[in-house]
């Protein structure tokens, strides 16, 4: 962890660069994108170094985070802000997200804030597309690095792209079969080992 500041505010300009604090001693770096969503990238270290280097590497997710919780992420010392830097061109594309009703397996695939059309979760161009969701800087962004990093195993229930969240409902069914809520639809497709 780092130092913490009391009185630190989020700063969700485009361009500005966290470095988190993740499991396990690992430090992660996230940059805010121009829609305020952040990117992560595929770069850990033990210890601060210059963003530049993480900067540099591809993007490894890019997540809604709840911009309270990073304030409060910043005062309590789990994210520290190490300034602002141009955006890698991958952070200028559209984003895609998919909106997943509960008890259906018909998506919405959402492009730059707009619905542009309905599909089947199993659809195979939308399996790296993240789910719609806001993710806790504190307490769900260090489990989701680790997952999203996959060098480590991480928890079985933390989701994110659509692939995944598929095998968390499919290890939900299983866990618990005596539950109708989580029985799989006649329909289901398994996912396969990706």
């Amino acid at each position: 962890m780092f130092a913490a500041v009391p009185n630190a505010r989020a700063d969700l300009k485009p361009g500005t660069v966290y470095a988190v604090a993740g499991e396990a001693g690992w430090v992660y770096y996230g940059q805010v994108a121009p829609d305020k969503s952040v990117a992560f990238f595929r770069h850990r270290d033990r210890a601060i170094c210059a963003p530049a280097g993480a900067l540099a590497c591809p993007v490894m997710a890019i997540v809604d985070v709840a911009y309270p919780s990073i304030t409060r992420a910043l005062r309590s010392g789990r994210w520290q802000k190490r300034g602002r830097f141009p955006l890698p061109e991958r952070l200028n594309e559209p984003r895609m997200v998919v909106q997943w009703p509960v008890g259906t397996l018909t998506v919405t695939v959402w492009l730059d804030g707009v619905a542009v059309y309905d599909t089947l979760v199993d659809d195979p161009a939308i399996q790296a597309a993240e789910l719609m969701a806001v993710w806790d800087a504190e307490f769900h962004i260090p489990q989701r690095l680790t997952a999203d990093f996959g060098v480590e195993p991480a928890e079985w229930h933390v989701g994110g792209p659509i692939w995944r969240e598929r095998r968390i409902k499919e290890e939900t069914a299983r866990r618990q079969p005596d539950q109708p809520w989580h029985r799989l639809p006649p329909d289901w497709v398994f996912t396969s080992v990706r």
